[in-house]
């Protein structure tokens, strides 16, 4: 074997390394070397050879950034999966973006209410059916249900994507997760509420309320249509009642206790009733909008004037991992585009029209939100999201209590 074959030999090792060049001089100081008779400078020359390759080798391994390495194994792992199955509560109609981004990624989605796609999640689990990758609705679901039911892997080691884990591009600075260990479950949206309090513009002066007391006025009594409390549809809103110093348990035994109110389940059937003028106030109409932009004599209160100020939720906005998912790797690729600038874009944009989403990333645009659904400064809001006020069984053990006693009144 000659010494020219061995030139030729770190010559193919340096490009199957991808090391870089080796300049003219080096190579002819290598070669002059290992050409001699002196078989001593000939293993130095081949042995500097190999440390020279294995040191550029390994400063171009280094200049690759890890979370890209990363980022092409779970991209590959998850076209090989080729699926990922979503249950998602109100924002499928962002899901055709994904497919286009990924099409290598077959999209299977499980649609519908939130309580209703937990309990199906969890009656599958008990039967032996591990289906669903990602779970994206309530904050109440996902607490109450998914995550103390122990059936969540944390997302916080699935972020992968650097406009994705960098914390500046998000409201507050920090990334709000509503379970205790801040992991499990990624709250994406910062929805002001207003409390979902809904008023018929023909019956009702908004400017005659100061505070939320002042919808316990008896000249409402009967004139209200809310739905039931015990639902988690008005989840973020209980909260806000139950937890705020300023409002409290008593607010909600009078409220839902002693104005005779109407109880409903259907929220568009609340918001026609309330523009027919068959009730004055509504608690919980969520199309309310939808309905004051065809003309309708329906808006919202501004709360954000109010003496106890307003709240903001994730609505329908968290994202959890279900543990033993089928595709844990395409699971990862979909909630961090989810997460990215694209996603949080396309979930704004094709978001539920009557209660237009608001994203808790701040390096978005807002045009596509109405300013009604932002954040406004200056507002004393009070975030329902925190993890302190994530257990729900004080506030439904309440509610119950409240609706026994008003069945019991009948």
């Amino acid at each position: 074997m000659g010494a020219r074959f061995l030139v030729d030999i770190a010559s193919a090792i340096r490009k199957y390394l991808g090391a870089g060049r080796l300049c003219t001089f080096q190579m002819q100081w290598f070669g002059r070397l290992l050409m001699t008779k002196n078989l001593g400078n000939k293993f130095y020359a081949l042995f500097a050879v190999v440390m020279l390759l294995a040191a550029t080798a390994t400063v171009s391994s280094a200049a690759e950034p890890d979370w890209k390495r990363e980022w092409e194994r779970t991209l590959t792992a998850a076209k090989k999966e080729g699926q990922v199955n979503i249950y998602i509560y109100r924002y499928e109609r962002l899901l055709q973006d994904f497919k286009k981004e990924y099409p290598g990624i077959n999209v299977v989605s499980v649609t519908g209410r939130g309580t209703e796609l937990t309990a199906r999640l969890m009656a599958e689990r008990r039967a032996g059916k591990y289906i669903a990758d990602v779970y994206s609705g309530g904050t109440n679901g996902n607490y109450n249900t998914l995550y103390k039911g122990k059936v969540l892997d944390p997302v916080k080691p699935a972020l992968i994507l650097p406009e994705v884990v960098d914390l500046s591009k998000w409201y507050g600075k920090e990334h709000r997760y509503a379970d205790p260990e801040g992991q499990y479950i990624f709250a994406y949206l910062a929805n002001p509420s207003g409390a979902q309090l809904a008023f018929n513009s023909n019956l009702v002066n908004p400017k005659e309320f100061k505070s939320y007391w002042d919808a316990t006025n008896p000249k409402w009594k009967g004139k209200i249509v809310s739905l039931d409390p015990r639902d988690t549809g008005l989840g973020a809103t209980m909260q806000f009642f139950y937890y705020n110093p300023e409002i409290g348990p008593e607010f909600m035994k009078k409220f839902f206790g002693a104005m005779d109110i109407q109880y409903a389940k259907n929220f568009r059937q609340m918001t026609d009733w309330l523009a027919q003028g068959r009730y004055a106030i509504c608690m919980g109409c969520k199309d309310s909008l939808r309905a004051k932009g065809q003309g309708l004599p329906v808006d919202d209160f501004d709360t954000n004037k109010w003496k106890e100020g307003s709240s903001f939720s994730s609505g329908g906005g968290s994202l959890s991992m279900p543990n033993q998912a089928p595709h844990p790797n395409a699971a990862k690729v979909f909630i961090n585009w989810f997460l990215s600038r694209k996603g949080q874009i396309a979930l704004q944009k094709l978001g539920d029209p009557d209660d237009p989403p608001n994203s808790r990333r701040i390096d978005i645009p807002k045009d596509d939100v109405p300013m009604e659904a932002r954040l406004q400064p200056g507002v004393k809001y009070f975030d329902v999201v925190k993890p302190e006020y994530g257990d729900m069984k004080s506030i439904f053990d309440l509610a119950k209590e409240i609706m026994a006693a008003n069945e019991a009144k009948k």
